[in-house]
């Protein structure tokens, strides 16, 4: 009963989205498990012997730090509407996560990989094309594409160029642009869209599918994009819908585009969430200093004069 309200609260005063409360929901009632007893009787002692059984099962320091999220802002809330005199978690750290670098394609392995699909004729062919030719183009979240309706592509006196209405975590909304190869592959999707719709549900979705949802599944995504690449000759295991989101920032980046438009473009929050991409600075930035700094036009001006 405390975990519903919890997760209400979340919806009413935080705007929760529903892949974030179904991982509060799915933590807590595993932490719930493994108490054993009220969650209202837990003290600070029980929240860290259950970190420690975390780690020494070997979970990731990246679910540690969620779960203990999840574990702060519930008695957070508890504490607050004094249904609990103190807070077990009041003075409990998150785990150290280990520097880890986003899996990224070099972009003439992603345009062999787009190329081989283009003569597709087989409708779902022709969808996975759209699919991933709009990750690369976008950037988007795969929670994000897969909840696109049919109607976000959008073109108005302002944005002369088709561009996808994508509605991001916490309902904030932005606006992405699209190339002329994604538009194209869009366009030619769009064509053969109606064999995917089933129900009226379905009709609502970019990426209508038999599915009880109505649209493809993350999960189908990836298995779709899977069975392309052993199909190109690709190994499977290096890649996935996000490997396409973090080419898409990296290759923006190596191509000049500052850390802000990414940030816009990702849809995150806080730019220090972006600053990962800087991993791939040091040969970039180092050309595009070299060939817009004033103080190497000058020096080379120097030269020519000696």
């Amino acid at each position: 009963m405390q975990i519903e309200l919890f997760l209400e609260s979340q919806v009413a005063d935080r705007n929760a989205s529903l892949n974030t409360l179904e991982a509060y929901n799915r933590d807590l009632h595993h932490f719930m498990k493994w108490l054993a007893k009220p969650l209202n009787d837990a003290t600070k002692s029980d929240i860290e012997q259950y970190i420690q059984y975390l780690r020494t099962n070997e979970f990731k320091a990246s679910t540690i730090n969620r779960r203990i999220s999840a574990l702060k802002q519930f008695y957070l809330f508890l504490f607050n509407e004094e249904i609990i005199t103190s807070n077990p978690c009041l003075h409990i750290k998150t785990a150290k996560s280990p520097a880890i670098l986003p899996k990224v394609l070099i972009s003439d392995e992603i345009a062999e990989f787009l190329d081989f699909l283009n003569n597709a004729k087989d409708p779902g062919h022709i969808r996975v094309k759209a699919i991933l030719e709009l990750l690369y183009a976008s950037g988007l979240r795969i929670s994000e594409l897969i909840k696109l309706p049919v109607n976000c592509i959008v073109k108005g006196n302002q944005t002369p160029q088709p561009m996808i209405l994508v509605k991001g975590k916490g309902n904030k909304e932005r606006l992405v642009p699209l190339n002329e190869t994604c538009i194209d592959a869009l366009l030619a999707y769009l064509n053969v869209r109606e064999i995917f719709v089933s129900t009226d549900k379905s009709s609502l979705f970019l990426f209508a599918s038999r599915s009880k949802e109505g649209c493809l599944t993350r999960q189908r995504i990836g298995q779709l994009i899977k069975e392309a690449a052993i199909d190109f000759g690709l190994d499977p295991s290096v890649i996935s819908p996000h490997v396409f989101r973090h080419s898409f920032a990296t290759h923006l980046l190596q191509g000049g585009a500052d850390l802000l438009t990414i940030q816009k473009l990702l849809g995150h929050s806080d730019i220090a969430t972006t600053q990962i991409y800087t991993h791939v600075m040091p040969t970039s930035v180092y050309n595009l200093v070299q060939k817009h700094h004033p103080i190497t036009k000058r020096n080379k001006k120097l030269e020519i004069i000696k």
